[in-house]
């Protein structure tokens, strides 16, 4: 499993890019807007999905955790492949595709190409409550990533904000780390 890549640009086209590490160039899929922000030369971090495929080994590349858990769960809807999953990341972005889950709004996917009436309406249905939106986020911008990596391991996002917030509560000057795992602890002895 690749999990992350961290290394130069070798080169770059509207959808990928060879990142060289270590002296390996890794041909990466990543959005159209992150290909043509890079340099030759410039280095790079990403946070990878490795898809192992019957005819392929394709490893999609993201800025953040945060994009990453999102390309995760849209995978997990029928109908949605990996390169669909990353289409409808870079033409909404995490943040418009949150609101329109938690909005109900399945237009705005219907405006991604490749996603047809049925599909958008898939997306909305299946995505409900797993996703933390701006509309309905009530936790400090501290604990939106812990949020949102929780949401990614499969906890309803209502449930993961209760964790996080009674954990911050009992240590209010807790790290990250230590609340990840304290509201972890938490939800398996629920």
């Amino acid at each position: 499993m690749i999990a992350s890549l961290s290394g130069t640009v070798l080169s770059s086209t509207l959808n990928s890019v060879v990142l060289d590490v270590a002296g390996v160039g890794y041909l990466v899929q990543v959005t159209p807007s992150l290909a043509l922000s890079l340099a030759n030369g410039q280095e790079l971090a990403l946070v990878t999905a490795f898809i192992v495929r019957e005819d392929a080994f394709t490893i999609f590349g993201f800025e953040s955790s945060e994009e990453l858990a999102t390309f995760d769960l849209l995978r997990s809807v029928t109908g949605v492949g990996p390169k669909l999953a990353l289409s409808i990341i870079h033409q909404l972005g995490v943040e418009a595709l949150s609101n329109a889950v938690a909005n109900e709004d399945d237009a705005a996917f219907k405006s991604v190409s490749g996603i047809g009436p049925k599909t958008a309406k898939l997306l909305v249905v299946t995505l409900a409550g797993k996703l933390v939106g701006a509309n309905t986020q009530k936790a400090s911008n501290t604990d939106t990533d812990i949020i949102a990596a929780l949401v990614g391991l499969g906890y309803q996002s209502r449930v993961a904000e209760d964790a996080v917030k009674s954990v911050r509560i009992a240590n209010p000057t807790a790290t990250n780390d230590v609340l990840l795992r304290a509201a972890l602890q938490s939800l398996a002895r629920k």
